[in-house]
């Protein structure tokens, strides 16, 4: 979940210098390098037929919408409000396990997820931008969908092999069309590109898009879908604190008030029961 987070702050920070898509395409191929790197070396066998279609949508969430998704709608809004709106990324990943028929959540479990998605809602309604939804709004919504069908569907797949082993496929599938896309979509002012920019680019390669989806992938398989998804209620806070340091934005005491009140959402909901199918 910190490793989600940072990845909000820092991508908002790259996207003042490079452009969304290149961004997308190159965090994909410095990961999709390291992580047929690492199958090489350890000799994996390919993974089973009949899973095959599940990691083609899995790794276009992955590593296409989601971070598109991201990396455009951080154009358009702070890195604090971003995460707020993925604030409500629980709902979505528990709404689509239970659709997929492989979890079902106690009535408790939805309370205890709405009540700290109504913090959320809550804190938008205080913070946003006289109530209305903008375009960065609209393209961070498209992040939690597709962030809800990646976790889901992941998490199904790493009850089956291991979480690290799930992610590292999704990126080797990807490599060709993201080294083609990032040829294409090269800066052609590269040498005039800060060096945080490009140090943010590796910092969402490495762990917002490889070794933060390894820790989920580990967590959705021993605790469950729903309960680990629960966890990102957290998310829009440990953003909005990231992101002073990192973008120089400013928080204040409603903000921590509204944090609080969607710890105690969380931790009420790890108290309830799921049941796994």
């Amino acid at each position: 979940m910190v490793g989600f987070s940072a990845t909000v702050p820092v991508t908002r920070l790259a996207v003042g210098y490079l452009d969304p898509l290149f961004l997308t395409a190159g965090r994909a191929s410095l990961a999709g390098i390291v992580a047929g790197f690492v199958l090489l070396v350890l000799r994996r066998k390919v993974p089973p037929r009949d899973t095959w279609g599940i990691f083609v949508l899995t790794g276009f969430c992955v590593l296409v919408s989601y971070p598109v998704f991201l990396s455009l709608g951080l154009r358009y809004v702070p890195a604090s409000h971003g995460g707020v709106i993925l604030g409500i990324m629980p709902l979505a990943v528990a709404a689509i396990a239970t659709l997929l028929g492989y979890e079902r959540p106690s009535a408790g479990f939805w309370l205890a997820t709405a009540a700290g998605a109504a913090a959320v809602a809550g804190f938008v309604l205080r913070h946003g931008d006289g109530g209305t939804v903008g375009i960065g709004d609209l393209l961070l919504f498209g992040v939690v969908v597709s962030g809800g069908i990646a976790y889901t569907l992941s998490g199904r797949l790493s009850a089956r092999m291991p979480g690290w082993e799930v992610i590292t496929w999704q990126l080797v599938l990807y490599l060709p069309v993201a080294l083609i896309s990032t040829f294409f979509l090269w800066p052609a002012d590269a040498a005039a590109i800060p060096a945080q920019a490009w140090v943010a680019l590796l910092w969402v390669a490495f762990v917002g898009q490889y070794f933060s989806f390894i820790a989920s992938n580990f967590g959705m398989a021993m605790a469950g879908v729903a309960r680990i998804g629960q966890l990102m209620l957290l998310q829009p806070f440990m953003v909005v604190a990231l992101a002073i340091p990192v973008n120089g934005e400013r928080i204040d005491l409603e903000t921590v008030l509204f944090a609080t009140a969607v710890v105690v959402a969380v931790l009420v909901g790890q108290k309830m029961r799921v049941v796994r199918r």
